[in-house]
Formats: structure tokens, sequence, C-alpha cells
């Protein structure tokens, strides 16, 4: 995580909007969202707050395979699930695998900070 950055006034209705949905957009889409708030707002100020903001742990990137990255509100860990074929990611509504990290841990002789899980298939409107 980068030093605490000053939170902008942009920058609070970035994460507010992104809070506020549970699609996990990418920046186009949250791009979209945050230009009903902020009409004279950039592509580049969202890319660049959103890096800030996930650098910060406030919001999380989801790199996860598909052409873009989607970023999520929801910093807690949890499980995504996401379609191969729109590239839609949701949230699973999993129990956390507590031991997982410390599994992980005795097997690679790493440090385990946090872990990721995707699940991958095809959601209900492309099947």
């Amino acid at each position: 995580m980068q030093k605490q950055r000053r939170m902008t006034n942009q920058r609070k209705i970035i994460l507010e909007e992104l809070r506020k949905v549970t699609s996990h957009p990418t920046a186009d889409q949250l791009y979209e969202i945050v230009r009903k708030k902020l009409p004279k707002i950039s592509l580049g100020t969202v890319y660049r707050n959103l890096e800030t903001l996930s650098d910060q742990g406030l919001a999380l990137k989801l790199d996860m395979g598909g052409s873009q990255r989607h970023y999520d509100g929801m910093v807690e860990n949890h499980y995504h699930v996401r379609c191969n074929k729109c590239e839609q990611v949701a949230d699973l509504e999993l129990p956390i695998m507590e031991t997982i990290e410390e599994e992980a841990q005795k097997v690679t002789n790493f440090y385990i900070e946090r872990h990721n899980m995707e699940f991958v298939g095809m959601c209900q409107d492309c099947r």
C-alpha cells in the first residue's frame, strides 16, 4: 500500500459510487456512473483515482483474467464468480475458508497476507 493521499472531492464521489453498486464495474462503466454527479470528470481521472483507492486499500482491483479490470467497493475478504463469456462479475456468498491461508503458508514457506478466489463459469443470461 502506498502512503495515504488526500481524499479529494472527486475521489470521494468515485468511492461512494463504487460502494453503491454490486456489479463490480470496469473503470469505463464507473466513469459513466460518476459523470452523472461530476459531468466534467475525465476517464483518465477515474482511472487514476481507482488506482489510488486500490493502492490505499479502500477499493479492490479485480484482475480476473478478463479483458478489463473490475473494481469492488467491498474490501473485506470475499469470493467472486465471473462469466467467461460476458465477463460479468458477482460476489459469491460462501463462507470464507479461514484456514486456507495458513495451509498455503505451510506448503509454500511464503508469508500469506490475503487470498483471492475466483470461480469461472457462464452466467444465466449467457447459457
